[in-house]
């Protein structure tokens, strides 16, 4: 077969020409092994440096700063008022949000059995796959590669744009849009290139920018106490009083609770780069949810303790609201801190969303290019590529908050199918190896409370609902045409093969090279 040669500075490769029986692919020339070794290489081990395979580089404190990023976004400085506006109470909203953090970490439990008994990233679209099989877990992968990532992104990359250009614009005067579109898009294309390129800056300033929202969560919870302790209580004053008992109303409450915590899981998206994963990841499991449900109440209540439910419901950033009433001359650290959590939560979503495009590639349930990883840098490039040209779209989609919303519900729906798994391998495979068990009452309890949220809403906002299923569904006929459909005409497939082929020599890619 005739080949051509492509040359790189860090050793000699061979690219196959594209054919319908041989899909491209560049393989290691005779005597590559010896070739001379690039110092920027990223490798865990001499044994993996020769293999193109995305290394293990992720240790325990990592694997805390990608869960904590993920969760301590923006949005406890933003807009944690969701869950007040529903219960109208102060002393109700607070027990939601004790009982969110206690719900979430027991659905983190699950996800540590889950994440041991099956050693794979994806998080999960993984656990599904093997559960459930092809079709769910490539609906799962539908919804979260055109809406839940990209609109995801999105917005992150919005909120950090608001957040650095408003000291340049006067309180009257609105940020003109193309700003905010073009800043974000640079962002998103920033953090991109640097997970792409430079995994070991991407992870260090991870570490930083989680002890610095940390911080910032701490000088708000100690200034609320202490504002508490000079006898600033009165918004404590019959804490229950006009509290919302329709079921309705709890159900979205929670929701909004439970979406705030939101990101437990996003480890599991990345278990195949974590050094000994079966210690690590459920050790960042159990030291992340404690740490963040109780940051998360302690910051409420200084919320609440320094501003009223009216002023919280109408603030659109609390933790800005909060810094003008209280810090004075200091207020202007609380804008410097969210923006840095924005940035820091899209850097982690970026690297850890591209992991699971690039399991489900592997699957073969996306193009095969994006299976493929740099042989430089070892990262899946073209998914990190992929994914950042889509968030751009959803940079200039008007609707996208809306489409957001829509197919919120539905991944709270596959997040209840995941953790489901966990009953449904207790009863076909008992003899599975599971290093970590859980008792059968944490996923049953978790399956059940997850169930209520996705039903109640249908009842509450069925159109919102069924927007998000339409969404879903429309996955379905994407699935037969280029999964189940095999025999498809010789011109199509050669098609696809030149593409695969331009774009692995674009982005210097090869097929992942699995151990024997």
């Amino acid at each position: 077969m005739p080949s051509n040669e492509l040359q790189s500075p860090t050793s000699e490769m061979v690219l196959l020409t594209p054919s319908s029986d041989n899909p491209p692919s560049i393989v290691p020339a005779a005597g590559a092994s010896a070739a001379v070794k690039d110092p920027q290489r990223e490798g865990s081990a001499e044994s993996d440096s020769s293999r193109v395979v995305m290394k293990k580089q992720l240790g325990l404190l990592e694997g805390v700063a990608i869960i904590l990023g993920i969760i301590f976004g923006s949005g406890i400085f933003v807009s944690p008022k969701g869950v007040l506006r529903e219960v109208e109470s102060v002393g109700a909203s607070l027990v939601i949000w004790v009982l969110c953090g206690l719900l979430s970490m027991i659905g983190a439990l699950c996800y540590a059995e889950l994440g041991t008994a099956i050693p794979k990233s994806g998080g999960d679209y993984a656990y599904i796959f093997e559960a459930y099989g092809s079709l769910p877990a490539f609906l799962y992968l539908w919804d979260a590669m055109m809406i839940f990532v990209p609109t995801t992104n999105a917005i992150m990359g919005l909120t950090f744009a608001s957040y650095v250009l408003e000291p340049f614009f006067d309180s009257a005067c609105e940020i003109p849009k193309i700003a905010l579109q073009l800043l974000a898009a640079v962002t998103i294309c920033f953090l991109t290139y640097l997970n792409s390129y430079y995994m070991k800056v991407t992870t260090k300033m991870q570490n930083i920018i989680m002890f610095t929202k940390i911080a910032a969560l701490v000088l708000i919870i100690i200034v609320g106490l202490v504002w508490m302790l000079m006898g600033h209580v009165e918004n404590f004053d019959k804490p229950f009083e006009n509290t919302q008992t329709d079921p309705g109303k709890l159900s979205v409450a929670f929701y909004s609770g439970i979406f705030s915590y939101a990101g437990w899981n996003y480890l599991n998206f990345m278990t195949e780069e974590l050094r000994d994963p079966y210690r690590n990841l459920p050790r960042a499991i159990y030291i992340s949810l404690p740490l963040v449900t109780g940051i998360y109440v302690l910051a409420n209540m200084a919320y609440l303790a320094v501003l009223s439910p009216s002023e919280m419901l109408a603030s659109n950033a609390i933790a800005v609201t909060f810094g003008n009433k209280i810090l004075g001359g200091f207020s202007l650290i609380i804008p410097v801190m969210v923006a840095i959590s924005a940035f820091g939560g899209l850097s982690v979503h970026i690297m850890t969303s591209s992991r699971m495009c690039f399991v489900g590639a592997r699957n073969g349930h996306m193009p095969a290019i994006l299976s493929h990883i740099s042989v430089k840098s070892y990262t899946p490039l073209p998914s990190l590529v992929f994914l950042c040209f889509l968030s751009i779209v959803m940079l200039v989609v008007s609707d996208v908050y809306v489409l957001i919303t829509y197919s919120s519900i539905v991944e709270s729906f596959f997040i209840m199918l995941s953790v489901s798994a966990v009953l449904y391998f207790r009863y076909t495979r008992p003899c599975m190896e599971r290093p970590i068990k859980v008792s059968l009452w944490i996923p049953a309890v978790f399956v059940v409370v997850c169930a209520f949220l996705v039903v109640v809403p249908i009842y509450v906002a069925p159109y919102e609902v069924g927007m998000g299923v339409l969404i879903t569904l429309i996955g379905i006929p994407f699935y037969y045409v280029g999964v189940v459909w095999q025999n498809k005409p010789k011109w199509v497939q050669h098609t696809i093969d030149s593409l695969t082929y331009t774009c692995q020599k674009l982005f210097l890619s090869a097929k992942e090279q699995k151990e024997d």
